[in-house]
C-alpha cells in the first residue's frame, strides 16, 4: 500500500505556545519571557546553538533550584501540553480519507522542541515517529546529563530523507548517504507534506516542494504578514488557521492534495485567492 507521509512543526503548529510553557517554566518558578531571554544570553555568550542553548538552561536552572527531572518528570509535563482546535481527532479524520483512496497515512513530527515532553502528550501514539530535541540520562540517577540530539531548523532536513528512505534509525547514516533509486524509495516526496508556522520551517518547506511534494504554512487570529510572505514567494503552496477541525480548512486543503496524489499529478496549483489576499496584506499589486 502507498505511504503518504505529514510531517510537523509542534509548537505553534499543533500546540498554542512553546511546549515547556505549560509545566517546565512554570515548575521553575519563572515567567516564559524570563526563561527564554536566559536561553538567549547563553547562545550569545557561548555562542552556543540556540537549541543546544536552551536545553543547557533547563538543567541549569532546575539545578539551581533543586527541581528533580528525570525522563519520566519531562513526560508528565507533556501531559499539559494544550493542542489547538481539532488536532484531538485530526489524525483519525485523516487517516480514514487517506484508506478510503488506497494509502496508508503516517504522521511525523520535526521539532525542535523537546522529544520527552511530546512522548508525554495525549496525541503521542497518533506519530509513527518523533525526531526533536532529546537528552541522555544517567543510568544511575536517571538524571538528565547530556544532549542525545539537537534538531534545529537545518537539521530537521535529515529527517525528511530518512522519512523518504525508510532509514529512521538517526545513528545510521550510511544507508541515509547511500545512493537510492527514486522507485525504491519508501516514500516518494510527492507523496509528503510538510506543515509549519514560521520561517524556521522554510529549509523543510522549500526541500519537500522542490522534489515534487506540499508544504502548508499555519497561522493562528488573521493573516500575518510572515505566512503572506512564504506563500507570495512560492515558500510554500498553502496557508491555513490553526483550526484543524472535520471541514476546516486546512483538512480541505489536506484532502485536496490527497486526492491530487491518488489522481497521479504532482503539481498542486496555489489557490489564487489565497495568493491574492496574501499580496493583498503585503501590498503587492499585479
Amino acid at each position: 500500500m502507498p505511504i503518504l507521509a505529514l510531517m510537523y512543526d509542534f509548537d505553534h503548529t499543533l500546540s498554542p505556545r512553546d511546549m515547556q510553557e505549560y509545566a517546565f517554566i512554570p515548575e521553575l518558578g519563572m515567567e516564559a519571557g524570563a526563561f527564554w531571554g536566559l536561553c538567549q544570553e547563553a547562545a550569545a555568550k557561548h555562542q552556543m546553538d540556540s537549541i543546544l542553548a536552551y536545553m543547557y538552561v533547563m538543567l541549569r536552572e532546575a539545578k539551581k533550584r533543586g527541581m528533580p527531572l528525570s525522563r519520566e518528570t519531562f513526560t508528565a509535563q507533556g501531559a499539559k501540553v494544550e493542542l489547538f482546535k481539532g488536532v484531538d481527532t485530526w489524525f483519525e479524520r485523516i487517516n480514514a480519507y487517506g484508506e478510503s483512496l488506497g494509502f496508508k497515512v503516517e504522521h511525523y513530527v520535526l521539532s525542535s522542541g523537546q522529544k520527552e515532553i511530546i512522548e508525554g502528550t495525549s496525541i503521542a501514539n497518533c506519530f509513527e515517529r518523533v525526531y526533536a530535541a532529546e537528552y541522555v540520562y544517567n543510568e544511575e540517577t536517571g538524571e538528565p546529563e547530556w544532549a542525545a540530539q539537537a534538531v534545529n531548523y537545518t537539521s530537521k532536513t535529515q529527517f525528511i530523507y530518512r522519512i523518504n528512505k525508510g532509514v529512521m534509525d538517526v545513528t545510521d547514516n550510511k544507508r541515509l548517504n547511500e545512493h537510492t533509486p527514486h522507485d525504491m524509495r519508501r516514500v516518494p516526496f510527492t507523496n509528503m507534506i510538510y506543515i509549519g508556522d514560521g520561517t524556521t520551517d522554510v529549509p523543510c518547506m522549500k526541500l519537500v516542494i522542490s522534489r515534487g511534494g506540499h508544504a502548508i504554512a499555519v497561522y493562528t487570529g488573521d493573516k500575518n504578514r510572515e505566512v503572506c510572505d512564504m506563500l507570495v514567494h512560492g515558500r510554500v503552496q498553502f496557508i491555513a488557521p490553526t483550526d484543524y477541525s472535520a471541514g476546516s480548512e486546512i483538512e480541505s486543503i489536506v484532502k485536496g492534495i490527497f486526492d491530487s496524489v491518488a489522481a497521479n499529478s504532482s503539481n498542486i496549483a496555489i489557490s489564487r485567492r489565497q495568493l491574492d489576499e496574501a499580496n493583498e496584506i503585503l501590498g503587492i499589486h499585479d
